[in-house]
């Protein structure tokens, strides 16, 4: 390989360069957030041109909303779809998969988009109705009495955690775990658990 080929840091031009993007926005959005960062400082941490990052993203929007679904694209199967895991557990161990996860990019993304039409808002809005469904699933399977209902209480104390923590810089996923357990108890008959 010429050193024409070669980039900044000696790696080949083009090969790459979507995956050195979407890590430089991991870094930067998750550092910065997303409208702090530049296009410039992205394109200089990824080693790539402008011309190369609209050849992958045709705007910051689109790349902002390709950033998260990067996270988790399949909706915390780490926890929902888990064999080895009663029902009631899954529901719990949300809590433990949430806090040794770095903050919630969703909610930090829709809050200074400002934008309820803006792609990333728009994904973050449907990855959010997402695991509440899956909590609610799982609460039914579990046997809660209005599976709905204790689903859409798990991810709303899943979300004021992950703002919390975010504010305060102080976990708030055990405290939320242990106000689960009750709400999961008591959703669910003693007879099923």
């Amino acid at each position: 390989m010429t050193e024409l080929e070669k980039g900044p840091l000696g790696q080949r031009r083009g090969r790459g360069a979507r995956e050195r993007i979407l890590n430089a926005s991991k870094q930067l959005f998750r550092e910065q957030g997303v409208n702090r960062t530049g296009v410039d400082q992205l394109c200089a941490v990824a080693q790539v041109s402008k011309r190369t990052a609209y050849q992958h993203f045709t705007n910051k929007d689109e790349l902002i909303a390709e950033y998260l679904r990067q996270f988790d694209p399949d909706v915390m199967s780490g926890v929902f779809d888990r064999d080895d895991l009663s029902p009631r557990e899954r529901l719990l161990a949300a809590f433990e998969v949430s806090a040794s996860a770095p903050l919630c990019p969703y909610i930090g993304a829709a809050v200074e988009l400002h934008d309820p039409k803006h792609p990333a808002s728009q994904y973050a809005r449907d990855y959010k109705i997402a695991v509440a469904a899956r909590l609610t699933d799982a609460a039914r399977e579990a046997g809660a009495t209005d599976p709905e209902q204790l689903g859409e209480q798990l991810a709303l104390l899943l979300d004021g955690a992950a703002a919390r923590t975010r504010v305060i810089n102080s976990g708030s996923f055990p405290t939320a775990a242990a106000i689960a357990a009750v709400l999961v108890d008591s959703a669910i008959p003693a007879s099923r658990r």
